[in-house]
């Protein structure tokens, strides 16, 4: 989840809120990677979630990592609820998912670096309170209840407004966990190819990277119950934006479905200002009910786009949202299949080929498919893994012209794709043979 965001001043014209998109274009020597996951800390010797105040706590591991690392705190009102240094950020995610957003960086080889340096630090403060973290895409036993409630603001008005809007969405804030990167682009055209082949290639990233199939304490039918959470969810801000596909489709049209999509909030000195519900558009003409008579800065755009939660995002850069979070191989392997897809024109182009001639309906099938399959998904002839062969291949060769060696943190996704299994099919190969049912050994199997 996002913190406060700073777009800018008064919202004057309305042309403003497609140029800020448009800022995001930048010329190919200064396109950058951020990588950001999320993962789930728990007590060793009780497997209880990571509690956000206390002895052993989020809390104390805030503590030694400004103390010991010199992370700056970040605070609303009396709590820390993240942490800053260098240009990446420590975040707290609704139930206590422990987030990492990494700085922008040049290439795989920093955020492999950037990545194993988080770990250790986090390792340095947490091994000695017997506290742990695991890579995994959904809880996977913790009921609703037991989850800890982290001291945000925002997280208490969207908490109310997803059981209202949809059947999943408080599972998604408290139980669940992503590892995302975030691209650039040079145009709006770039834009538009780069956000149509992110969209349509969302299900092979769903399926490679799956990790959840265990949710409730029992096996849940999916590989990627992450994923099925996102569907049932709030349809009005999430899924997989078919008009993205529609002949020109840019900037405005973007901006224009954000537009439509209901407010959670305005932030206000410090504050999360109820908006539930509430309409942008009248924002923008001084009738929002929440503060009636004022008009939005860009910095309160800034902020509602981040309350839109489609498969692929884009602010002033495009995020890739589809993956489960999985084992440090796996978080390293995520930012380096989109950057060989998306930093060489080549295998843009040849993504595209793949996937241009899919329908909505294929599109959307496949992402069906992809969370309950995984690699073995199958949507009229498309093969799910054949697909993911393909990309992969053209990720690799996107990677090996870079020069950088990138094209190794792909390691973990040739594995699954010779094996054709997964990391949640490995999971729930343990789960039936050597752990005999006892989903307690996922614990430290998982820990990162």
């Amino acid at each position: 989840m996002s913190i406060p965001q700073s777009g800018g001043g008064p919202i004057e014209d309305f042309a403003q809120l497609a140029e800020l998109l448009a800022s995001g274009c930048k010329p190919k020597a200064d396109w950058r990677i951020g990588t950001e996951h999320e993962k789930f800390g728990y007590l060793t010797d009780t497997h209880a979630p990571l509690p956000y105040a206390g002895d052993r706590s989020i809390s104390a591991i805030f503590a030694g990592l400004e103390s010991r690392f010199g992370w700056t705190p970040v605070r609303e009102a009396e709590n820390i609820i993240g942490m800053t240094r260098n240009g990446a950020n420590i975040s707290l995610e609704p139930g206590g998912q422990f987030e990492l957003s990494g700085a922008a960086l040049t290439d795989m080889n920093a955020g492999a670096a950037e990545l194993q340096n988080h770990l250790d630090e986090v390792h340095a403060i947490a091994d000695p309170l017997g506290i742990k973290f695991m890579g995994l895409g959904a809880a996977p036993e913790w009921p609703h209840d037991t989850m800890p409630v982290m001291p945000k603001g925002r997280y208490r008005l969207m908490t109310d407004y997803m059981g209202r809007v949809g059947t999943h969405g408080t599972q998604m804030m408290y139980r669940t966990c992503t590892v995302q990167v975030n691209l650039d682009y040079a145009s709006e055209a770039d834009m538009v190819k780069k956000l149509r082949v992110a969209l349509a290639l969302q299900p092979v990233a769903t399926a490679l990277f799956a990790s959840s199939p265990f949710f409730d304490g029992k096996l849940n039918g999916h590989k990627s119950w992450r994923s099925r959470i996102w569907r049932g969810l709030d349809d009005s801000r999430t899924g997989m934006l078919p008009f993205a596909f529609d002949q020109g489709f840019g900037f405005q049209a973007y901006v224009d479905w954000v537009l439509d999509v209901p407010m959670y909030f305005v932030y206000r000195d410090g504050k999360y200002i109820n908006a539930l519900g509430q309409s942008f558009r009248d924002f923008l003409k001084g009738e929002l009910p929440a503060l009636p008579g004022e008009k939005p800065t860009l910095s309160d755009w800034a902020d509602h786009m981040t309350t839109v939660f489609p498969e692929a995002r884009v602010k002033k850069y495009i995020e890739m949202r589809g993956a489960d979070c999985g084992d440090q191989a796996h978080i390293n392997a995520l930012p380096a299949f989109w950057v060989g897809l998306m930093y060489d024109q080549t295998a843009l182009d040849a993504a595209w080929d793949l996937v241009k001639g899919f329908d909505t309906e294929t599109r959307e099938a496949l992402r069906v498919q992809a969370s309950v399959k995984g690699l073995q998904a199958e949507v009229d002839g498309v093969k799910l893994i054949d697909l993911a062969r393909a990309a992969v291949g053209l990720s690799h060769a996107g990677l090996a012209g870079r020069g950088l060696d990138e094209q190794r943190f792909l390691a973990p996704l040739v594995k699954n794709l010779a094996s054709e299994k997964t990391q949640a099919d490995r999971w729930l190969d343990h789960f039936n043979g050597d752990w005999n049912g006892d989903l307690g050994r996922i614990y430290a199997a998982s820990s990162l």
